[in-house]
């Protein structure tokens, strides 16, 4: 019953992570390049503001949950007397999990606060660029979260 409460936690908390992440790159971005500058930059770091303060409590959530999962595992296995030997892709999953959160603190503690820094200044084309730059690692962050998915299920199936 842990184990499976652990797991829903930890699948519901990558699921608002890489959904948002798809939302925000493929809908709301497009949706929002008819606005004037000041108008998308300022709703851009609203909308943002709020989603990575989901993500925090969601990459924070998928780690503990992660970790808590593996040690489990492997405290069981050690207490049955069995070696336990972690799956390849439980290793490129948190492999690629701690990159993700590296890239995810980048964005959310550095570029993140440029934007804020460029909206309360008003300067619009600084926010764009900051934006950009948030708009390149969120789909770096993306295709990485998009590689531990298919990566793990292919390797759960065989």
């Amino acid at each position: 019953m842990i184990y499976a409460t652990l797991k829903t936690i930890h699948l519901l908390a990558v699921i608002v992570w890489i959904g948002g992440m798809v939302f925000a790159h493929f809908f709301l971005r497009p949706a929002v390049a008819a606005l004037e500058a000041p108008e998308r930059v300022r709703l851009m770091h609203d909308v943002l503001g709020r989603f990575f303060n989901a993500v925090l409590v969601a990459a924070g959530l998928t780690l503990v949950t992660g970790t808590w999962m593996i040690g489990r595992l492997a405290r069981q296995m050690a207490q049955s007397g069995v070696k336990f030997n972690m799956p390849i892709e439980w290793m490129v999953m948190a492999l690629l999990g701690v990159v993700m959160l590296a890239i995810f603190g980048h964005i959310r503690f550095a570029l993140y606060k440029r934007l804020t820094r460029a909206v309360t200044a008003a300067a619009w084309p600084a926010g764009g660029a900051a934006l950009a730059s948030i708009r390149t690692w969120v789909t770096v962050n993306l295709a990485i979260g998009v590689v531990i998915v298919a990566v793990t299920l292919l390797g759960a199936s065989s």
